[in-house]
């Protein structure tokens, strides 16, 4: 981490080391702070260079910045409801050199400049917790990011009426909000897949990764499960992680379904 800086919104800012250094991000010290599910997001998106890519929900500009390290030649696109990290995302495209434009703007209501385009790729991180099963954070701007009041079922229409034909949806969630992830995805998209991340082995899913296809055809697909860690426990400060999502999470190499350990 290097020396924070302040935001005149945000307040104090660290700036942390993401893909062993080569994506370099200010995260507020207080509010929403990104871990490495927008960073597996960013790997496993199996874009080529001249790809369109829009993100909802961008945040601090993680999982866009780390997906345009990996792989030049994007036009990168993203749409943030809180315009202070709206803001910190353009501010994080520039220190890292990553060309990226941002819209403040809701999921509801984008932006003409945004709904005038189609989408060879749609990302997206959406607020992993159900509030009408839980209980909020009581830092607002946290808040928006872990909970959130727009139904996933909403990200995944805008994100389908934003992609371009053949072109591919790729969201990142907790691993028991998949049924409703799933619901809404049939409605819509096809020749889905399913990527689970376990934390350990003999423990359940954790999170998941999804990606569909408009106009997709293909038979669905549930990929062998990813093992992040090494052992049965976490051992002392060192994660442990095997070797697929070490190369990920410190080399910003991509991550393929049905390729971990």
């Amino acid at each position: 981490m290097n020396s924070p800086i302040d935001h005149p919104e945000l307040g104090p800012c660290s700036v942390d080391a993401f893909l062993g250094g080569l994506v370099q991000l200010a995260q507020p010290l207080n509010g929403y702070r990104a871990g490495v599910d927008p960073v597996l997001l960013s790997a496993s998106v199996n874009a080529k260079a001249q790809d369109t890519v829009l993100e909802l929900g961008c945040g601090g500009g993680v999982a866009s910045l780390c997906l345009g390290r990996r792989i030049h030649g994007l036009t990168l696109t993203g749409v943030e409801l809180q315009p202070a990290y709206a803001d910190l995302a353009r501010e994080n495209a520039l220190r890292n050199g990553i060309e990226l434009t941002v819209y403040a703007a809701d999921l509801n209501t984008l932006p003409p400049e945004v709904k005038a385009q189609r989408f060879d790729h749609v990302i997206a991180n959406p607020p992993y917790y159900d509030r009408s099963r839980s209980v909020p954070s009581e830092n607002e701007q946290r808040e928006t990011g872990l909970g959130g009041d727009t139904p996933l079922s909403k990200w995944v229409s805008v994100a389908s009426k934003r992609l371009a034909p053949k072109g591919l949806l790729h969201f990142v969630q907790r691993a028991d909000r998949l049924p409703e992830l799933m619901s809404a995805v049939f409605k819509s998209l096809g020749s889905i897949e399913v990527q689970p991340l376990y934390a350990r082995r003999g423990r359940d899913a954790h999170l998941v990764l999804i990606r569909a296809k408009k106009e997709g055809r293909a038979d669905f697909r549930l990929h062998a499960p990813i093992v992040m860690h090494q052992g049965a426990q976490h051992g002392g400060n060192d994660k442990n992680y095997n070797e697929v999502i070490e190369a990920v999470l410190r080399h910003g190499a991509g991550l393929d379904f049905g390729g971990g350990a």
